[in-house]
Order: C-alpha cells, then sequence, then structure tokens
C-alpha cells in the first residue's frame, strides 16, 4: 500500500492505520528528516527478520536503530546517562542524529549489538513522531538497501514499486533526503563521531 500523510500535519486516521499495521508485526517505509528508512514495532521478532531479509543483513551483526518520540523513553532503553550527555541529547534532538547509548534489559535480545549498545534517534519530523507517539514505544529503524540509483532512494513512489511485495506500507511524505544521520558514540564517558551525516556536529561536539 502507498499511503499518503501529510508531512506538515499528518492525518490521525492514515497514522493510525500505520500504527495498526505495525502492531499487527508490518514493515513500512517512512519519512524522517534525513532519509526515508525500513521500520517495525521493536518487539515482534518476525518484523524484524523480514527487514533482516530485505536488507539481506544478518540479525546478530546489524546496527539496528530506535526511534523515539522524546527523550522519555532514554531511560527505558538505555542504561545510566550522565548530565552532560543528557544535556547533548536535549540540545541535539529532534535532530539528524543517532546517539549510540549503552543498551539497557529492556532493550530486545535480537536488537542488541554484540557491544550491548543501541542506537537512539528522535526525528524532526512530524510523520515519524506521531507514529511512535501513537504506537506508545519506538519503531525499529535501519536505511532502505543502498544502490546506484539515488532516484529511488529519494522517491516514495519508487520505493513502492521495488518493495510493494516486501513491505506492508511505504508512506509518501514528500520527497526525501540522500544523507543520513550523523552517528555520536556516546558509551566511552565523551562524545565521539563515528559517521559524518546529515548533522552540525562540529558545534555539537565543540
Amino acid at each position: 500500500m502507498l499511503l499518503h500523510i501529510h508531512p506538515d500535519d499528518p492525518q490521525a486516521r492514515n497514522i493510525k492505520t500505520v500504527v495498526d499495521c505495525l502492531r499487527g508485526g508490518g514493515v513500512i517505509i517512512y519519512p524522517t528528516d534525513t532519509i526515508y528508512g525500513l521500520g517495525c514495532d521493536i518487539y515482534n521478532t518476525s518484523a524484524i527478520e523480514r527487514i533482516c531479509r530485505i536488507k539481506d543483513i544478518d540479525p546478530k551483526k546489524a546496527q539496528f536503530s530506535f526511534v523515539c518520540n522524546d527523550l522519555s523513553h532514554l531511560s527505558d532503553f538505555a542504561k545510566s546517562i550522565s548530565t552532560p550527555m543528557f544535556r547533548l541529547l536535549k540540545t541535539a534532538l529532534p535532530g539528524p542524529y543517532t546517539f549510540i547509548l549503552e543498551a539497557s534489559k529492556q532493550v530486545p535480545k535480537l536488537l542488541k549489538t554484540k557491544k550491548d549498545t543501541v542506537g537512539i534517534r528522535i526525528p524532526d519530523h512530524n510523520i515519524s513522531m506521531a507514529i511512535v507517539r501513537e504506537l506508545g514505544h519506538p519503531i525499529m529503524s535501519v536505511s532502505l538497501p543502498m544502490d546506484e540509483d539515488v532516484e529511488y532512494y529519494t522517491d516514495p513512489e519508487l520505493m513502492h514499486d521495488r518493495f510493494v511485495k516486501q513491505v506492508d506500507i511505504v508512506i509518501n511524505g514528500g520527497m526525501g533526503g540522500i544523507i543520513p544521520s550523523t552517528v555520536i558514540d556516546c558509551t566511552t564517558g565523551t562524545a565521539q563521531l563515528v559517521r559524518e551525516g546529515a548533522g552540525d556536529w562540529e558545534n555539537l561536539l565543540g
């Protein structure tokens, strides 16, 4: 299904359609403030495994992100965060950043890395935030399979053409970007840049 949702004022009935799909074990393609991503409910193992097949990755080696609605989810899925780190997150989020944090026991085992970490995102995007708010907990997210066709990577209609048999809903929230989030590791006590992306990391990390 290709589902049009207004990027500035998401229609409540369409958000409910997406959330009902996620609760039923569905896989979606949805927009963020950077690129479109593949998403599912963090607690649905079969949906996570479906995404791994689409991406052709081993769940045990994959690096997933949790897309949250606000910082209130942090205490659920990340271990104790120092005051300086919390200030950093509060300054940067919502925004085009992924923060790697130590995973708490509430993170499903399938979504933990070998290092026992988890990536946290709060996109500055009304559609993704509305989905998570309605669902009541984060969604698991990874980027779309990358190839040389940049147009497919940004155009929801082309995404639908490609993945119509593999995902349940492709959300059309307008054209997407091609630059992923900036990834910052916060597990060592000092914030360290892992991947330079859309975020202005130099000002953020000082």
